[in-house]
């Protein structure tokens, strides 16, 4: 049966008040004072109160000390809390209010407990992810320069700087010291980078990251340096062969019928039949220019020159493009002449322009827009073809990739080389309606 904390207060002191009037009559009545009862209320009441005071008061101590000790114990766990201790429960033997309170106080340590073990578990499994991974990574606090003090360093980072020695506690000058010239100077260039460290065929490549952040009210440096010299080896082994693949090809495809067609014209000519040679030149040279066109390509693409930038006003170099392939303006041109290299962005914008047209869209719908927007230039080139699906936009301007039989899948990563040279990029996205827009975003 449950019985509230203050009804069982109430009743022990009633129950106290009773048994000292009982006691105090009996009292009366042992020493033969019975016949003062009826004139005699006030005596009767004061020893009544001599004698329930005392017992009152150690009946309520004896109710009361349980309950004290209760919060002496709940401050005690309250401060484990705080110094980070679960592992404390209380109990409480009655049925009232405040086994209702130990019970949410226990139920409270558990979350506490639960939550702290699975933290635990969670750092040690970021512990060891970090200590296992191959970057190399230095905490470093603030300091002028490269004089912080390393706050943690991983298993990576002890081999590559300190031939495995701990190198928390220690200066980053002092480490710097004994590394590679050519990672101090990737450090005092500031930013993200690729560097080289050693010769010949030592050399090996590394990747500088570097993140700023605040950690206990202090400045402190995320140094990652991660070794990419197997890695790019292995994607120029693998870019090699695709390009050895695409030469093969495109160069069988185009030797195999000029052998046949040569072979052709010499036996015309020793049966005296001239009368074919003509169409068997013309074809022999139509085929001679499109394997000079695909090798130009290739050269233009690997020894793409530095843009030499000059001033172009916009209507001489849109009419010089619209004169090599068909294109409608959208909207009107800035005024301002553009800055670039006339040259090497129309070579783009022709490659970006073929490929539109070649998408499928109708001819009037391939369209160039050039708009002005705070700090850059954007150059749109859109049309209304097939588009493109997620995983050809993911691949697009990956050089040698092509979705077309006889495409190089030079035309894109061309113009992406170009617009980076400028200081720029491209983007590709999907028209609503169907179509593409390609654009290029260069500096203003």
């Amino acid at each position: 049966m449950r019985m509230h904390t203050s009804l069982r207060l109430s009743l022990v002191t009633r129950w106290t008040a009773l048994v000292g009037t009982l006691l105090a009559l009996g009292i009366l009545i042992a020493l033969g004072l019975d016949h003062l009862l009826p004139g005699r209320a006030l005596l009767v009441l004061a020893l009544s109160l001599a004698c329930v005071v005392p017992i009152a008061v150690i009946t309520m101590r004896a109710q009361i000390a349980p309950i004290l000790s209760l919060f002496r114990a709940l401050e005690g766990t309250v401060t484990s809390y705080k110094d980070g201790d679960f592992s404390f429960s209380l109990h409480w033997p009655q049925n009232d209010e405040l086994a209702d309170l130990v019970a949410a106080h226990n139920a409270l340590g558990n979350v506490l407990r639960e939550q702290r073990l699975a933290l635990v578990q969670r750092e040690l499994l970021l512990d060891t992810m970090v200590q296992n991974t191959p970057v190399a990574m230095l905490l470093v606090s603030e300091g002028a320069g490269n004089t912080g003090a390393i706050v943690y360093a991983n298993l990576s980072a002890r081999q590559m700087l300190g031939d495995g020695r701990k190198l928390e506690g220690h200066r980053l000058s002092e480490i710097l010291s004994q590394a590679s010239p050519a990672l101090v100077d990737a450090l005092a260039r500031g930013g993200d980078g690729l560097f080289t460290a050693g010769d010949g065929e030592d050399e090996e490549v590394y990747h500088l990251a570097r993140r700023s952040f605040s950690l206990n009210g202090r400045k402190h440096e995320l140094l990652l340096l991660r070794q990419l010299t197997h890695e790019l080896r292995r994607q120029e082994v693998q870019t090699w062969k695709k390009v050895i693949r695409v030469i093969s090809h495109e160069l069988n495809n185009s030797l195999a019928p000029l052998t046949s067609l040569a072979h052709s014209g010499a036996e015309l000519v020793r049966r005296g039949q001239t009368g074919r040679l003509p169409q068997i030149l013309e074809t022999i040279e139509e085929r001679t220019r499109h394997l000079e066109s695909f090798i130009l390509g290739y050269a233009r693409f690997a020894k793409l020159p530095s843009p030499r930038v000059e001033e172009c006003p916009w209507p001489a170099f849109v009419s010089q493009l619209a004169s090599q392939v068909a294109v409608t303006v959208a909207g009107t041109l800035p005024p301002e002449p553009a800055r670039f290299d006339p040259g090497q962005m129309e070579q783009a914008l022709l490659n970006l322009l073929k490929n539109a047209h070649e998408s499928g869209s109708p001819a009037a719908d391939v369209t160039l827009q050039v708009r002005l927007a705070p700090g850059v230039l954007r150059i749109e080139v859109m049309d209304r073809g097939q588009g493109m699906n997620d995983a050809v936009l993911t691949n697009a301007l990956v050089p040698f990739y092509s979705t077309k039989r006889s495409g190089t899948g030079l035309g894109l990563a061309l113009a992406r080389e170009i617009a980076e040279a400028h200081g720029g990029r491209i983007t590709l996205g999907n028209r609503d309606g169907g179509g593409l827009t390609v654009t290029l975003i260069l500096p203003a």
